[in-house]
């Protein structure tokens, strides 16, 4: 069979107008919950401008402290997303957001190196398992052939964030002395506390199935109950699907192993990014703001183009290598530029920003479609735990070679070394998997199959 994607004629009138319904109800909110969570998270970026001097922090001081988060994040991923699987993700999701929240608010109490490393930490601890929910979530609600262009839309929210958030942060650092604070912590308490707020709404705004869905049409509900069971049957029959089953799946480790590389780059360019940019010129914390959201803006409109791409065609590994190679010669480009020209290197840099972040959705549905069940629960959580130690390592490793060089180009270079191999592993491993193309046949016809044969379940 031809490697395809469903078209949307495939999915019928009712297979349309349900899918339609359920992107219009989640993806908005659970874009606005990443881009919470991705500004909480990289903000340290832009407190940086300014928190480093006030608290003494050197460049590998800063780099250990921004890791800090990924350690605690990649410790408690695992545990965290069995808590979701049990007790399901819409209440699941409103504890990590209310507890994230609160530590990312807290940050504004840093004051010196211990204090920066210990919050960092716990922040990431409180925000383990967001991210693996949302993408365990997503196979829920949405057929594999539909998957990649969910995810990019949710992948929409890392460089949105970057993009809107670069300029406030910018803005909320001319803050000093309001109130007795510097402008670096009222950034801190002002992007903390709208997790805590949208905590307390997401157990009355997310649904937690299909079948749950009362906002469906009963007719929309029974369809995509019915073709999502059956998907989940028909992969049952493939592979193991409980817990355990993911922790020890050999693809599980090989995405992870994979992913890291990509965090790399993902983290490596997002919390160095306004560094980079303001030793480009004498620019005020506010300019860098604004100059920064260039090439995140340009990224989200690439990123949705080409999710939208990937799902046409089926080719998950094609559009996923593609796009770290992009990404590497954006970042080698921007380290040979950055001494001769800034014009030149945000050009780079924007080029580097599109394709780490156009890689990220082509590249998560690989897993998500070879894993099932509770076992893509425990998969999808250790791919992510393992793979975001990238963004202990990375920023880390970037402030070491920053530190011991004098300058920002060295530390480029690693994060396009980083994705160049990266990209060609990933190539070398999934090209020839059924997870790399898909080849699916249509939900309804998969469906009708299925109740023919009483052979779909829910676990």
């Amino acid at each position: 069979m031809a490697t395809s994607n469903l078209g949307a004629h495939d999915l019928g009138e009712l297979g349309n107008r349900t899918l339609r319904k359920v992107r219009r109800r989640l993806l908005p909110l659970i874009v606005l919950l990443y881009f919470i969570a991705y500004l909480d998270r990289n903000n340290v970026g832009f407190a940086k401008l300014t928190m480093s001097q006030d608290i003494g922090l050197s460049a590998a001081e800063y780099g250990l402290g921004a890791s800090m988060f990924f350690l605690g994040y990649a410790l408690l991923e695992i545990p965290s997303n069995a808590g979701m699987y049990k007790f399901g993700a819409r209440k699941w999701i409103a504890r990590i957001l209310i507890s994230w929240g609160i530590f990312a608010t807290a940050m504004a109490l840093v004051s010196n190196e211990t204090t920066f490393y210990i919050i960092r930490f716990l922040l990431g601890a409180a925000e383990a398992g967001f991210f693996p929910a949302i993408l365990f979530y997503l196979t829920l609600w949405f057929p594999a052939a539909q998957r990649v262009t969910a995810l990019g839309i949710f992948i929409l929210a890392q460089p949105i964030s970057n993009a809107l958030g670069a300029p406030v942060s910018g803005l909320l650092l001319q803050m000093d002395g309001i109130g007795g604070l510097q402008g670096w912590q009222w950034l801190f308490i002002l992007e903390g506390i709208p997790a805590i707020l949208l905590g307390c709404l997401a157990p009355f705004l997310l649904t937690d199935r299909p079948s749950h869905a009362h906002w469906l049409a009963e007719d929309e509900r029974t369809w995509l109950t019915t073709v999502m069971d059956a998907e989940l049957a028909h992969k049952k029959k493939e592979a193991p699907h409980h817990f355990l089953a993911g922790l020890k799946d050999k693809r599980t480790i090989a995405y992870a192993a994979l992913y890291f590389g990509l965090v790399c780059g993902i983290y490596g360019l997002g919390l160095w990014m306004p560094t980079i940019v303001a030793a480009l010129g004498d620019f005020t914390t506010t300019e860098v703001g604004f100059i920064v959201f260039i090439p995140y803006a340009i990224a989200a409109v690439f990123v949705y183009y080409w999710s939208r791409r990937s799902d046409r065609t089926g080719n998950r590994v094609f559009h996923a290598s593609t796009s770290m190679g992009l990404a590497a010669i954006g970042l080698l480009g921007a380290a040979f530029l950055l001494p001769v020209s800034a014009v030149l290197s945000m050009a780079a840099l924007t080029l580097a920003a599109m394709g780490i972040y156009s890689a990220i959705a082509p590249f998560l549905a690989m897993p998500s479609t070879a894993l099932v069940g509770a076992a893509a629960a425990a998969g999808l959580a250790m791919v992510n735990s393992l793979g975001n130690l990238g963004g202990f390592v990375a920023p880390y490793a970037v402030g070491l070679i920053n530190d011991a060089t004098g300058t920002n180009q060295a530390g480029v270079l690693f994060l396009a070394g980083c994705l160049a191999v990266t990209g060609a592993a990933t190539y070398l491993y999934a090209h020839n998997r059924p997870e790399g193309h898909v080849r699916p046949g249509t939900p309804a016809a998969v469906g009708e199959e299925a109740v023919a044969s009483d052979e779909f379940d829910i676990t």
